[in-house]
């Protein structure tokens, strides 16, 4: 495995993908090397239906409502982003805290190129810690006449000195990411949750996949997504794409990009086939009631920059909204985080929330799911305050047996395995009724540091849908109950454990 890469959230490696460019930033010709350009164009079906007359005719596009989708399996989120791709008219705005250039980020290229080449406005926002491609390649893409690409807060720079300079001079601004997941098109539907961009978010990675929730909105409420947005490809640490690219070479790589996606090694034909299939899914979807007309709506989201008191401690519109939610609780709190690292601010708001009589249920991941050492020595810190605090506590099993239920049977049989499960959701439901899809990661970084954003869902009935596969995560072949007499630490063998340990030098204001 691609320790990097499986790391993808551990800002320690991220730093030194930046500084010594020893796991990021490949030419996409690695991948791309063996394709000449000629492909067959039958592989690539024109649209044949806007996004706009698809929903006008399901009756769920109005100047009013906002309805909510809740997408919890990584093919169906494929699936989603692919077909609102390939019917965009107008716009397609792409923001990502990593867009890999694996197997999903190529495809997922090629999409929105061809939507370009049909006079789609498309515009990339990626942030520059984890862009893993080099910058000639990004270039190369950006010289596309309906594609604009910036990268967010890119360190100063172009060898590791200099970079090493950038962070020894303003450690607080590198550490500064947007860590914000947003996808719309056309204005009229978005997707954010907690999938990036790369394999391992939709299920497709052989080794290590994220266990991962996104919710995608249709109607009013994506105005407030799309203005987020426009405020941070507007602001000046969302910097433009530079230099000139020769005009063979950007011919060539989308021809290459597309040449990839039309090999059925690649991009199987049976996903074409359900992708083109979603406009005969949707009367099924409105059947089973799992397409939400919400009562309320709130897309919040931090500034750029976020936090300019000149240290570690700032916070955000996203850390007070979701501090007042569970402020507000009264009954219950569920939560799903794959982080969990609180200062005495979070330990107290439980405990407030405990002796008041709401029952706050948490899932993380264990030592052996997580993709984090740093962030999980971080939570084993403060494991025993949270327990006496009164909340209950359970880790994440790699080998979750929901494994089965969230990747798709045609993927398991040519797989022909189920790969190892983390936890990277960062949802909450609070009293049956309230639903919470984000960015945020309960840890001093996303309070503090991170750009994040959440979508905060009024819906009882959607509430109740997201609930029961939250509880039912928790099952004895889902998760282990973490008490203060016993923790799931020894499974992960005592390698794992020391390198766990190791860990404890790192301050955890940066976790």
């Amino acid at each position: 495995m691609d320790l990097c890469k499986s790391s993808g959230l551990s800002y320690f490696c991220g730093m030194l993908v930046v500084l010594f460019s020893g796991c990021g930033s490949p030419g996409l010709d690695t991948r791309l090397e063996a394709y000449d350009g000629e492909f067959p164009m039958e592989c690539h079906i024109p649209r044949s239906h806007s996004i706009e007359s698809q929903l006008e005719a399901s009756g769920v596009l109005d100047s009013k409502s906002t309805w909510a989708y809740v997408l919890e399996e990584g093919e169906e989120a494929v699936f989603s982003r692919a077909w609102l791709s390939d019917h965009s008219t107008r716009s397609i705005d792409v923001q990502y805290f990593i867009f890999s250039m694996d197997n999903v980020g190529i495809i997922a290229l090629d999409y929105l190129l061809r939507a370009a080449d049909r006079g789609v406005n498309v515009r990339l926002l990626v942030d520059d810690i984890m862009l893993d491609v080099s910058l000639d390649d990004v270039a190369a893409l950006n010289a596309h006449p309906g594609i604009e690409i910036r990268i967010y807060n890119p360190a100063e720079g172009k060898n590791a000195v200099q970079r090493m300079v950038h962070v020894a001079r303003d450690f607080q601004g590198f550490n500064q990411r947007m860590h914000n997941k947003t996808f719309v098109v056309d204005g009229h539907v978005a997707i954010t949750g907690g999938r990036n961009i790369a394999d391992e978010y939709f299920d497709y990675d052989q080794e290590y996949n994220f266990r991962d929730r996104d919710v995608m909105l249709i109607g009013a409420g994506v105005k407030s997504v799309q203005a987020s947005f426009e405020s941070f490809w507007n602001h000046p640490l969302a910097q433009p794409i530079a230099g000139f690219v020769q005009e063979e070479r950007v011919a060539q790589l989308h021809n290459q990009i597309g040449a990839y996606s039309c090999d059925p090694e690649n991009f199987w034909p049976e996903i074409r086939a359900l992708i083109d299939g979603i406009p005969e899914a949707i009367p099924h979807i409105l059947a089973s009631g799992r397409l939400h007309e919400l009562e309320d709506f709130r897309f919040v989201s931090d500034v750029p920059g976020k936090n300019t008191s000149g240290g570690f401690i700032g916070g955000g519109t996203s850390t007070d909204a979701l501090l007042g939610e569970v402020r507000r609780a009264r009954e219950s709190v569920v939560i799903q985080s794959p982080y969990l690292v609180l200062t005495e601010l979070g330990l107290g708001l439980f405990r407030e929330a405990v002796a008041r009589g709401v029952e706050v249920t948490i899932l993380t991941n264990s030592l052996c799911s997580t993709d984090n050492l740093e962030a999980f020595n971080g939570y084993q810190r403060i494991r025993e305050d949270l327990l006496e605090a009164g909340v209950e506590v359970y880790e994440y099993r790699p080998d979750a047996a929901i494994r089965k239920q969230l990747i798709t049977a045609e993927k398991q049989k040519r797989a022909g395995y189920v790969p190892v499960f983390g936890l990277h959701a960062k949802s909450m439901v609070v009293d049956h009724r309230t639903v919470v899809i984000g960015t945020f990661n309960l840890d001093p970084r996303s309070a503090n540091l991170n750009t994040e954003c959440v979508a905060i869902m009024e819906s009882t009935p959607m509430a109740r849908q997201v609930e029961e596969l939250m509880l039912e995560e928790l099952a004895s072949e889902n998760a282990w109950h973490t008490t203060l007499n016993w923790n799931p630490d020894a499974e992960a063998g005592k390698w794992k454990q020391f390198q766990s340990w190791l860990r404890g030098i790192v301050p955890t204001a940066l976790l």
